[in-house]
């Protein structure tokens, strides 16, 4: 297939890098359009009050294209402008730490593979569970033996497929699991601090509290060693509460 890869991290992301060896192994044809710097957690933002530039990376068997926006930015620059022939499929990732319950929200690497979406093709997000891992050739070996396995073309219009793989070996992890994203929200605090000067900041914290984390859904199978696979539709619609009010006001 024709591959678009991009991701969050960077384009000289470890997870990126790995996905792009596998991906190339498996014999697709694999185009790289990546954000320069990390670009984690700034979700689906885009860039309209500044230029977007394009820098060649190119290396022992690597080549790609970075880009001086965001992961949705690349995307949208990519299929509509440098990218030809259009891709048959998006792929972003491997993210450095999971994707799963409320993370899709922040996530640059599913809302990279969620414009994608948007723009009318296969997506799928791919994220591991550790925040600083160095060998990833094994999830990214894994995912590239997935792709003949998804019904891509089967998929509904606007739908996301989120794989995460669990903060072990591949060859320690478990089944996989298609499931339900967990709905359960961080509690947040902020810690004040001082910066070396002696002036005031504050540090965001936050954690998914145990007890609260359902069963059979991402995170708890992710915690539980499970690979997960989730599939996402982005349609904010609360369908429910639109047959609500149009009993009760109309």
């Amino acid at each position: 297939m024709r591959i678009l890869l991009t991701n969050d991290d960077g384009i000289q992301a470890v997870g990126l890098r790995a996905m792009h060896r596998a991906l190339v192994a498996s014999g697709h044809d694999v185009q790289v359009v990546a954000p320069i710097t990390e670009q984690s957690a700034v979700g689906h933002a885009i860039t309209l009050s500044a230029p977007l530039r394009v820098k060649e990376f190119r290396e022992e068997g690597f080549y790609g294209l970075g880009v001086s926006g965001t992961p949705a930015d690349c995307v949208k620059l990519a299929i509509s402008t440098l990218v030809s022939p259009a891709p048959e499929l998006v792929v972003s990732g491997i993210n450095a730490g999971a994707n799963v319950g409320v993370d899709i929200m922040y996530s640059g690497t599913v809302s990279a593979a969620t414009e994608g979406a948007l723009m009318g093709y296969p997506a799928l997000a791919v994220s591991m569970d550790d925040h600083n891992p160095v060998e990833l050739s094994g999830q990214a070996a894994y995912a590239a033996a997935l792709l003949p396995r998804l019904p891509l073309a089967a998929l509904p219009k606007k739908c996301v497929l989120n794989l995460n793989f669990p903060n072990r070996p591949i060859t320690e992890a478990g089944e996989l699991r298609v499931c339900a994203h967990t709905r359960v929200a961080y509690t947040d605090w902020y810690e004040e601090r001082l910066d070396p000067r002696g002036r005031k900041y504050y540090w965001m914290c936050g954690e998914l509290k145990p007890e609260s984390i359902s069963q059979g859904r991402d995170r708890r199978l992710l915690s539980e060693g499970f690979i997960t696979l989730t599939p996402l539709r982005f349609d904010f619609t609360d369908h429910e509460t639109l047959a609500l009010l149009e009993s009760k006001i109309l």
